[in-house]
């Protein structure tokens, strides 16, 4: 199973950014899928996941900015990121979780996203 994560970059406060993360190797319809980001000396957190079914969470640092959404034909996931804030500065990791049959929990490699004021 392989995470492949794209669209990082630097962008000026208030502007926008997508982020995408294809998979392969796995049956991507039945995971749970998701974007954390770690800044410099902070812990790896979550910012929203999707479910197979559709359902989406949020932090609420991101609820009303980010939107996250799947395409199960493309194996992908896309996080469209809207009024970026110096705060949204991180990497941004992408993770694959399926519970059953056989559980699988997978990272991709992380993407930088730098906002400057």
């Amino acid at each position: 199973v392989q995470l492949q994560a794209s669209g990082g970059g630097q962008v000026q406060a208030g502007g926008s950014l997508r982020l995408s993360c294809t998979a392969s190797g796995v049956i991507f319809r039945i995971a749970t899928v998701a974007w954390y980001r770690q800044a410099p000396g902070k812990q790896r957190a979550l910012v929203a996941s999707i479910t197979a079914g559709g359902l989406t969470n949020y932090a609420d640092s991101v609820k009303g900015r980010f939107t996250l959404y799947r395409e199960n034909g493309k194996n992908s996931i896309y996080l469209h990121m809207n009024s970026l804030d110096v705060e949204d500065t991180a990497v941004y990791y992408c993770n694959l979780v399926i519970t059953y049959p056989k559980r699988v929990d997978v990272w991709g490699q992380g993407t930088q996203v730098t906002v400057s004021s």
